[in-house]
């Protein structure tokens, strides 16, 4: 096997960006790279030590042996090492042996660049790059429609290594097999979106892929990286955008993965206020570090442009803004100013939003924070995080706590389910009902609901029905939307079989009909963050338990009329206001017999009265199911 040979993919411009924390497309440069050398085929190998005192490439094609291919250290300070191998090629297996200057110690580490990593629990990076072809031209053209903020925008929230299983192996669907069975589903379901649960190579299958290892290369549970790409190519084919959840938040501390890379704190925070996350027990970023930065920012544009992907929802974003975010007083350090902001991680934020938007003005990037940090989802030259949306947290928790009340107490906590309508237009806002809803003792969405099992069903679908008609984009976690009754459990596959049920098959036959309606109701997107696309109609009927809105499109001729009775007892010739005077026709009803309500309260035209109801001239009386939901519009 032959030596090293001294080779560079690097120009001085980029190490100066490097440095300067400002190259994002370092995985064109970091890794490993297939090349050819003087007719030599081979494989240049680049990688960021600065603490080193010798790296050297061990592997499958050198019996791991640290002593054969050590790798050249750059002359300019910039802390790579690299070096082209002759000879090794695609699938070879390969670790960095780093000597550190620190004590001599010396670590074996994957490669943080590495485009592919062997299937957990064997931690070695592979050799790799594939020639996929795209097919997706007219969706990547088009897509600018899709994902914009006044279009219908509903994500159905996946974890594949759950989402259904072979079950006579238990074993995981492959990417090819879920291009074939999940692409399918979710557009016979009408989602707009999917969102998959992180899937960058991750050790630890609990962690449900928040804890990642191999931040470039899709995990190998599922298959190879180019039937990855198969499947998103697969979803762009169906008319679906694809989010993926991205953890810049924090990173395990295995011994293969990031931490104390080169023996040194290289991509963690040296001070362990800062640096280690105890609810976790993993380690935070140092984001005041530039080629952390770097690093970071290539990797979000890497799924964007290597993976065609559509959006990146950003986990955990709360815990990188405060610097006393889960800390005791004493366990974190004011910022220069005496403020509790991590102004360093503030200031990542908005640099990877500025490059996203830059480079991909098409896409979302979507923060999933929990506090009232001002101005997540403003431009960052508006003085904002940059952010496309941010998820409403604040009306999950109202609304579910709501939702799980007996409805005899319901009349005395009406303003609790209202009050999300006092912020709504703050941010642009998505409305989750995520994964961290169906765990850890928290029941099934479905379980939540109080009563008996109809009386759960049609709470739920009422609970669906609110959520569609309310401001904001949607987001709903798998098996939810035909109402799993257990808890989401990682390590099977969702409860398919109550789907032979009339009460789950209605609930998916629901979901699947307002994710229609909302593609189709232009009053439900084209102003769905702004104050100007909703309007009371009554708010105060807390005796009845009654809620009556319109949502307002670009036009008036495209308003729709929401009416919700929030309990069992059905409303006979219940009287509501009207906008103005004419015939509104029934466009749905929740209480309908496919999605297993009584059918019995269907309504054909309905003529306005001249009688002052709600301080509007005009009003009409109807019969309101009970815990359902009425949709009319003007004819």
């Amino acid at each position: 096997m032959s030596k090293v040979i001294v080779h560079s993919l690097f120009s001085d411009f980029d190490i100066e960006l490097f440095k300067a924390g400002k190259h994002y497309r370092l995985y064109e440069k970091l890794g490993s790279h297939i090349t050819t050398i003087n007719g030599i085929e081979g494989t240049y190998f680049a990688v960021w030590a600065p603490s080193a005192k010798e790296v050297s490439v061990i592997g499958d094609f050198n019996y791991w042996n640290g002593e054969s291919h050590q790798l050249n250290v750059r002359w300019d300070s910039s802390g790579i090492w690299e070096g082209f191998i002759p000879y090794v090629k695609k699938g070879n297996l390969y670790k960095y042996k780093i000597t550190s200057s620190n004590n001599n110690t010396a670590t074996e580490k994957a490669d943080p660049y590495a485009r592919r990593n062997e299937h957990p629990p064997k931690t070695a990076s592979i050799v790799w790059e594939d020639q996929y072809s795209w097919k997706d031209k007219e969706w990547m053209k088009g897509r600018k429609k899709q994902n914009a903020l006044n279009a219908p925008y509903s994500v159905y929230e996946v974890h594949l290594g759950s989402w259904k299983r072979k079950v006579e192996e238990n074993r995981f669907l492959s990417y090819t097999e879920l291009a074939d069975e999940l692409v399918n589903y979710v557009a016979e379901m009408n989602f707009t979106h999917v969102e998959l649960m992180p899937i960058m190579e991750f050790p630890y299958d609990p962690s449900w892929g928040y804890q990642l290892t191999g931040y470039f290369a899709p995990t190998s549970r599922f298959g190879f990286p180019d039937e990855f790409k198969f499947l998103i190519d697969k979803f762009h084919e169906k008319g679906i955008g694809v989010i993926l959840d991205w953890v810049p938040s924090h990173f395990p501390s295995d011994a293969h993965g990031l931490g104390n890379f080169d023996g040194s704190n290289l991509y963690e925070h040296p001070d362990p206020r800062k640096g280690y996350h105890k609810d976790w027990k993993s380690l935070i970023f140092n984001y005041g570090r530039n080629e952390v930065k770097s690093f970071l920012i290539s990797n979000a544009i890497f799924w964007l442009d290597q993976y065609h992907v559509d959006g990146l929802r950003v986990d955990a974003v709360a815990s990188m803004l405060f610097l006393d975010y889960s800390r005791k007083d004493g366990e974190w350090e004011a910022n220069e100013y005496g403020g509790r902001e991590n102004l360093e991680a503030i200031s990542f934020l908005k640099e990877m939003n500025e490059a996203v938007y830059k480079d991909f003005p098409d896409v979302q990037t979507i923060a999933e924070e929990s506090t009232s940090f001002p101005q997540v989802s403003s431009p960052v030259f508006a003085g904002g995080l940059g952010f496309g949306m941010k998820w409403m947290m604040g009306w999950m928790h109202d609304t579910l706590d709501y939702f799980s009340k007996e409805t005899v107490y319901r009349e005395y906590h009406q303003n609790d389910l209202i009050f999300s309508l006092n912020y709504a237009f703050s941010e642009n806002f998505m409305l989750p009902l995520s994964h961290d809803e169906v765990v850890y003792g928290k029941k099934s969405i479905a379980g939540k609901m109080p009563g008996d099992e109809w009386q759960k069903f049609a709470n739920l679908r009422l609970l669906y029905s609110f959520m569609y008609t309310h401001p904001g984009t949607k987001l709903l976690f798998q098996g939810s939307e035909f109402g799993q009754t257990s808890e989401w459990n990682f390590e099977t596959s969702l409860d398919w079989h109550l789907l032979n049920y009339d009460v789950h098959k209605g609930t998916q036959t629901l979901v699947k009909d307002l994710n229609q309606l909302y593609k189709k109701e232009k009053a439900l997107y084209q102003k769905q963050f702004s104050y100007e696309g909703f309007e009371w109609i009554d708010n105060g009927d807390h005796q009845n338990t009654v809620l009556t809105y319109i949502r307002k499109g670009d036009f008036e001729k495209d308003n729709i009329l929401v009416i919700l009775n929030l309990t069992q007892v059905p409303r006979e010739n219940y009287r509501i206001g009207l906008p103005k005077a004419g015939t509104i026709k029934e466009i749905f009803n929740t209480d309908a017999t496919k999605y297993y309500g009584t059918g019995n309260y269907t309504h054909k035209n309905l003529t306005s009265e001249k009688k002052e109801w709600n301080n509007r001239e005009n009003s009409v009386e109807l019969n309101l199911p009970p815990l359902g939901m009425l949709i009319f519009k003007f004819k």
